[in-house]
């Protein structure tokens, strides 16, 4: 790929920026502060690399017009220095097809003569498309992918290579799956006898899936047992999560990785669940929710607010608990003094009244 180059005052243009320097100074990559070349641009989004800004080689840095900034040097002043300096990325990394070098439809995919293919859709080598399959205009459908009987996936979206969508599950607009996202397996949902030996109940739901969600890589979406699983418009799945069947997520969610939401739960609009978060089975987490990293909610946590610890607890409330257990010791180390000195025979006995 030919390396790109834009002038200062280009980058401006491109995200409504104000320089401050040379307008023509070229700029030929990104970089973070601290690794940034004279030809690379960077950016300051949180305080605390102020100073890793004040000696950085950057060729100019995002910034916002507020902050105290050196006499010398290119910056590019934004209100919002993090999301200009990403459509910089954008613009020296253009996006791609999921299937790289491949448009349209490889000669090695597997298309079931009753599965309909939209427009411009490209499907890469070794994807199968089962029968009955639907696929919207302009979806991209990586190497070795998988789509089930019967199941729609509508248009603009992205499967990266090795993901698997099994039969008839119902995906929106605008979808992205990063490799190895399964969506569809079965709940795990078993009845035991009285012999305490388990047989799988059968798990014939679908998932659904809204638009302008992102699901990571290798995070798995059960089926349903009997109704839907379903995760709503706009949210975003980091890798590595695990979603229960019949389980509800709401809009706007950000779930990031090693989560785990047993089965039948919900969660409601604009739920933050931090790196794993456990969330027991048939509760709701209400609208406006963060569970801290390695929250569990044993039961529904209706009140917008940031909850932490086990269970899940309002978060000032935990920092109050955790100060007293560190200071436990202390108390134990007081109160040994405390009983030795009154098992002391130089302790004065009460006196009898």
């Amino acid at each position: 790929m030919m390396q790109k180059t834009f002038s200062i005052e280009e980058l401006a243009k491109l995200t409504d920026s104000t320089i401050v320097g040379d307008p023509q100074h070229p700029i030929t990559g990104v970089e973070d502060l601290e690794g940034a070349t004279s030809t690379e641009v960077s950016f300051l989004a949180n305080p605390r690399y102020v100073s890793q800004m004040r000696t950085s080689k950057a060729g100019a840095i995002f910034i916002h017009p507020e902050v105290d900034r050196p006499t010398s040097g290119n910056f590019l002043l934004n209100i919002d220095p993090s999301s200009a300096f990403q459509k910089a990325i954008d613009a020296f990394f253009p996006e791609n097809s999921t299937c790289s070098g491949f448009t349209g439809i490889h000669e090695t995919a597997v298309i079931h003569k009753e599965a309909l293919i939209g427009k411009g859709v490209n499907i890469g080598p070794y994807a199968v498309i089962d029968r009955g399959v639907k696929v919207g205009d302009g979806t991209s459908i990586g190497p070795h992918t998988y789509i089930g009987a019967e199941t729609s996936i509508g248009e603009g979206c992205t499967l990266h290579a090795h993901v698997t969508i099994r039969e008839r599950c119902q995906i929106g607009n605008r979808v992205i799956f990063q490799p190895g996202a399964v969506i569809g397996s079965c709940g795990f949902g078993y009845a035991t006898d009285k012999y305490g030996k388990h047989k799988a109940l059968r798990q014939v739901g679908v998932v659904i899936i809204e638009d302008d969600v992102e699901v990571g890589a290798n995070t798995t979406i059960d089926r349903a047992r009997f109704k839907i699983t379903r995760i709503c418009r706009g949210t975003k799945i980091d890798n590595l999560v695990q979603i229960g069947h019949q389980v509800c997520v709401g809009e706007d969610n950000l779930i990031v990785s090693q989560t785990g939401i047993a089965g039948s739960s919900k969660t409601g609009k604009n739920v933050i669940l931090a790196g794993q978060v456990g969330i027991i089975g048939h509760i709701t987490i209400g609208d406006h929710v963060v569970l801290a990293a390695r929250t569990a909610a044993s039961k529904s946590v209706t009140t917008p607010g940031v909850y932490s610890g086990v269970p899940a607890t309002p978060i000032h409330e935990y920092n109050k608990h955790m100060v007293r257990l560190r200071n436990v010791p202390k108390l134990e180390e007081r109160l040994a003094k405390l009983e030795k000195a009154i098992s002391s025979p130089d302790c004065d006995s009460p006196q009898a009244n």
